[in-house]
């Protein structure tokens, strides 16, 4: 009723058998995770600091690239410039949410630095939602 598979399977099933695509180990997977994840924290931390300037924004993006440019072994991250644009609020989020991941990840891979880091930056832009904010009168 069916013709039976002449030629060999397109994936490489045998125990021993050579692949022809790199493969990357658990542990370069989640540094190659974590290096994106803090990557992605650094921009929005340089788009805070463009919006809002502020010692504490200066020292954890120098931080967050200290650890970027260990992660992918001296190779320094791209850096945002320019100016804010009031979406403080906005970016305040997105950046505690990235520093979830990044924790998630470095306590997935026992990088207690990048945990560390990744805490306290989730602790300080939690802080920075929870700030009452002063309203101003229109007109």
């Amino acid at each position: 009723m069916y013709e039976p598979i002449r030629t060999k399977s397109v994936h490489s099933t045998m125990a021993g058998t050579a692949s022809d695509f790199p493969h990357r180990t658990r542990e370069e997977e989640l540094e190659f995770q974590l290096a994106g994840h803090l990557a992605a924290l650094l921009a929005v931390t340089d788009e805070l600091r463009a919006a809002s300037p502020s010692a504490d924004l200066d020292a954890a993006a120098e931080r967050l690239a200290e650890q970027v440019t260990r992660l992918r072994n001296g190779s320094t991250p791209a850096r945002a410039s320019g100016g804010g644009d009031g979406r403080l609020t906005s970016l305040h989020r997105r950046a505690h949410a990235l520093a979830g991941r990044a924790l998630v990840v470095a306590a997935s891979r026992a990088d207690t630095a990048a945990a560390i880091l990744a805490a306290e930056r989730m602790d300080a832009h939690a802080a920075a939602l929870a700030e009452p904010r002063e309203l101003t009168a229109a007109g």
